[in-house]
């Protein structure tokens, strides 16, 4: 099996409004040897198995996987049943917790219950939409220079790396947010971490159990390097402005730290820890680049791939901006570039599997009992492609996502996630990839070189193409 499979779509049921009719128990596939044999498939090629699961056992599955109760949710009205209805009934799964707890911490991504409250309350203000929008000089200003110097001066146009591309720049966004600095020497290091302890926690979650990180086993090493180098810059920063607070004519600042260290919870006043800073930091770092930089690369590859679209944006952006930098106040007035932006979330959301949960208590799914202790998993990428809720699924089509197209189902599309784990950062990313792709639009044509291919979707953490993916930018006039 292989990724290729993650294209083709189930059959059409009758309503695409109600959850089939779903036998009182779901089939799955045979578990034979405590399901190892499924483990193995799964690791080789997640997308592909799921797919294929969904075309052979329908909407809602289940399997045994060495000691857990593993249910398979495809259907948006089972995925808002669980993940909103029953959400008091639910924690996150345990052992991809325990992976992401190595290098996030205590933060909102890990926490649970009296924590997790706490803490989303008191990040909350930080994200909201006008929050937000005050970051967006820190973004242009970030990505000007990295765009600028994408082509070499005095040259027509370039190949250039785009994953390296959008990699530098989001990184430098995420660093002038989080602590008003730009740290390209520290750029490069982090960003092979990132994308490090990304490989290692894919593969750690298909494990029972975490070897300790001293053996001298593959990889084990780079992941050490990696955790103390994302670690290293996160600590460095938020010890420099210690210092800087404690010296006398302190500058005013209002990036993400600042706000993380001024932050009180309204019931109690009380401020987030120094660790729960640290914490909260690092997973903004983390997140707040790698996954934009992801939507990008992808974005960028397939406007690459349709030079009709990637018009009609260009113009878009050139009629509204009229040569000035984009801000908040545009995303209003670019619905094509949004939907394009959309339609890539869609076709390749960057967290396209693995949003797993554990039931606390007996529930209902499609009226199917579900027992306390079961591994719930949602597969973004599964309901994304269905032909049931977009038409011609593995076709790019941004008017899916312009005013007066055809509904799209709650729970079909969801890339953020859904229901009260929602991506905090989600306003934040939009704006982000936005404002940076409209800025690539204003400088250069976007095409593929003679023979390039764009590589297959590769699942770690986050979904990335196969291989190094360069495309051919042109100046624009």
């Amino acid at each position: 099996m292989n990724s290729t499979t993650a294209n083709v779509a189930p059959p059409a049921i009758a309503s695409a409004s109600a959850v089939p009719p779903t036998p009182l128990l779901p089939s799955g596939p045979r578990s034979r040897w405590w399901g190892l044999p499924l483990l193995r498939a799964m690791r080789a090629d997640y997308l592909g198995f799921v797919t294929q699961l969904q075309r052979e056992h329908g909407d809602l599955t289940r399997m045994r996987l060495g000691y857990e109760d593993a249910w398979d949710l495809m259907h948006p009205d089972l995925v808002r049943e669980a993940l909103v209805t029953h959400a008091d009934q639910l924690i996150c799964w345990e052992r991809g917790m325990e992976v992401f707890e190595e290098v996030f911490g205590q933060s909102v991504l890990v926490t649970e219950g009296a924590t997790w409250q706490r803490q989303r309350r008191m990040l909350m203000p930080a994200f909201t939409p006008k929050r937000v929008a005050g970051y967006a000089q820190l973004m242009t200003d970030a990505a000007r220079s990295a765009l600028d110097a994408a082509v070499p001066p005095g040259q027509p146009g370039a190949q250039v790396a785009v994953d390296a591309l959008w990699t530098d720049v989001t990184m430098d966004v995420i660093l002038r947010t989080l602590f008003s600095t730009s740290a390209q020497a520290d750029a490069r290091e982090a960003a092979w971490a990132t994308q490090t302890l990304s490989e290692t926690a894919f593969h750690e979650m298909f494990m029972p159990f975490t070897l300790p990180d001293w053996l001298p086993l593959p990889g084990k090493a780079a992941k050490r390097r990696a955790i103390r180098s994302l670690k290293g810059l996160v600590w460095s920063h938020i010890h420099a402005r210690q210092a800087e607070v404690a010296a006398p004519g302190a500058p005013e600042r209002s990036d993400l730290l600042h706000m993380l260290q001024a932050l009180r919870d309204e019931q109690t006043g009380e401020a987030l820890s120094a660790q729960e800073v640290f914490d909260q930091c690092i997973v903004s770092f983390q997140a707040g680049h790698e996954t934009s930089a992801t939507t990008l690369l992808w974005w960028t590859l397939l406007m690459a791939q349709h030079p009709e679209a990637a018009q009609r944006a260009q113009s878009e952006v050139d009629a509204v901006l009229q040569g000035g930098t984009p801000g908040p106040e545009h995303l209003a007035q670019l619905p094509w570039l949004g939907a394009t932006l959309k339609e890539a979330l869609r076709l390749y959301p960057p967290i396209a599997a693995l949003m797993s949960r554990r039931t606390t208590a007996p529930i209902t799914l499609g009226g199917v009992p579900v027992p306390q202790g079961a591994m719930l998993r949602i597969t973004p990428w599964v309901l994304h492609r269905d032909a049931r809720w977009f038409a011609e699924p593995n076709r790019f089509a941004p008017e899916r996502f312009l005013d007066g197209a055809p509904p799209i189902p709650r729970g079909a599309w969801i890339p953020f996630g859904l229901g009260p784990r929602v991506c905090i950062g989600q306003h934040f990313a939009m704006l982000e990839m936005t404002l940076l792709a409209a800025m690539l639009l204003q400088r250069y044509t976007v095409r593929l070189p003679v023979g390039g291919v764009v590589g297959a979707p590769r699942l770690q953490v986050t979904l990335r193409p196969d291989g190094a993916s360069a495309l051919w930018l042109e100046r624009r006039g």
